[in-house]
């Protein structure tokens, strides 16, 4: 069966093909797909965690770190999205923030060198 173009979207070919961009180290254009899906399903924390990623190696930070905060609100016992809401909020100014997540990534998962490094670098 061929396509007509009028077939309803779908978050998940969405969701791979942004994940395939983020991947290949193509976040602009992850951010494209990774929104469409976010719009189709708002409440699912994979989606909001993958499109963070994409706007944080975009270089957009507020962004990243909205999208991070509703994965951690969505999923609360998810280390990286901690971690990652970390870094964002490092990134854009909100230390004892980011400290305070950084915390919490490493109590969840501990062990992980990057959470560790990171924690250190910013309690030292």
């Amino acid at each position: 069966m061929y396509s007509t173009g009028n077939e309803p979207e779908s978050a998940y070919p969405l969701f791979a093909k942004g994940a395939r961009f983020l991947a290949d180290g193509h976040p602009h254009q992850a951010v494209m797909f990774l929104s469409r899906a976010k719009l189709l399903e708002p409440e699912k924390a994979s989606i909001r965690e993958a499109l963070g990623r994409a706007l944080f190696m975009a270089g957009r930070m507020a962004g990243a770190r909205r999208e991070f905060t509703k994965a951690v609100q969505i999923a609360p016992a998810d280390d990286y999205a901690h971690f990652a809401l970390g870094l964002a909020c490092e990134r854009t100014g909100q230390r004892t923030r980011a400290i305070a997540h950084l915390k919490l990534a490493n109590v969840m998962r501990p062990g992980i060198q990057h959470y560790e490094q990171a924690l250190e670098r910013l309690a030292g």
